[in-house]
């Protein structure tokens, strides 16, 4: 235990260190946040006959999962193995599942970090409630970092170089961030976009998100949208094992 605790405070210190990391993975979804917030924030949303700052509020921290659980580790990890890092640790007497799992930790303290200050400033700034379900809200929170931490870890068997890994990750995540609704409303969307947001784990990420902080309902309200979100960290899971390298794949 000592040993994984002093994994975790690694993963931890470097992370923050990384300030460009820090920015787009972490900062980045408060301050669109805070952005969109300040310029429609007060509005009704009539499809979802809501006002727009905690409809927003949720949609961000669905945001913050895909940036800092999907994102920000797939890239991290390449890297890492691309420089050789993960080919050093894995020669050495750490157990490669207690290393993963300090990562899959230190990136769930991250994304609760973020969803906590997302939380108090939309109280301090927007007028938005603070969630009543706190437990619900938590194991929402667990929930959706361990499937998309899956889905991050799945696509790193796919991405060749620590060059294209940045351009091929947000190629995938910050269009489905925008699809999924994080942003506005689905029900606005044209047909064919509507189709595409239909089958993206994001879409009902955001959705059992919004159920718990906005509705104030339990989580489990919704076992359609958490099927799908469960189907989504499988499928990563599997092209995990299948696929996921200590040695770097161009040498």
């Amino acid at each position: 235990m000592r040993l994984f605790l002093h994994e975790v405070r690694t993963a931890q210190l470097l992370f923050w260190r990384n300030r460009e990391a820090a920015f787009f993975t972490f900062f980045l979804p408060i301050i669109f946040f805070l952005i969109f917030g300040s310029i429609y924030g007060n509005e009704t949303i009539s499809k979802e006959h809501i006002r727009a700052a905690p409809f927003l509020e949720a949609g961000m921290i669905g945001y913050g999962v895909a940036s800092t659980a999907f994102a920000g580790l797939a890239i991290t990890m390449v890297i890492r193995r691309e420089s050789g890092v993960l080919k050093r640790i894995r020669a050495t007497p750490l157990p490669p599942a207690t290393y993963l799992l300090a990562v899959l930790l230190s990136t769930f303290v991250v994304f609760l970090i973020e969803a906590a200050l997302m939380i108090a400033i939309g109280r301090l700034f927007f007028d938005v409630a603070v969630p009543e379900r706190f437990l619900s809200l938590f194991v929402l929170l667990m929930f959706g970092a361990a499937c998309f931490a899956a889905m991050g870890l799945g696509l790193t068997g796919y991405v060749r170089s620590a060059e294209g890994s940045s351009a091929v990750v947000n190629f995938i995540y910050l269009p489905m961030a925008i699809i999924s609704g994080t942003f506005f409303t689905p029900k606005t969307y044209p047909p064919f976009l509507e189709a595409i947001a239909n089958v993206l784990p994001l879409t009902y990420f955001t959705r059992l998100t919004r159920e718990v902080m906005v509705r104030d309902r339990h989580l489990w309200t919704d076992w359609h949208a958490i099927s799908i979100v469960l189907l989504w960290g499988a499928i990563g899971l599997v092209a995990a094992l299948r696929g996921f390298r200590w040695q770097p794949r161009e040498s």
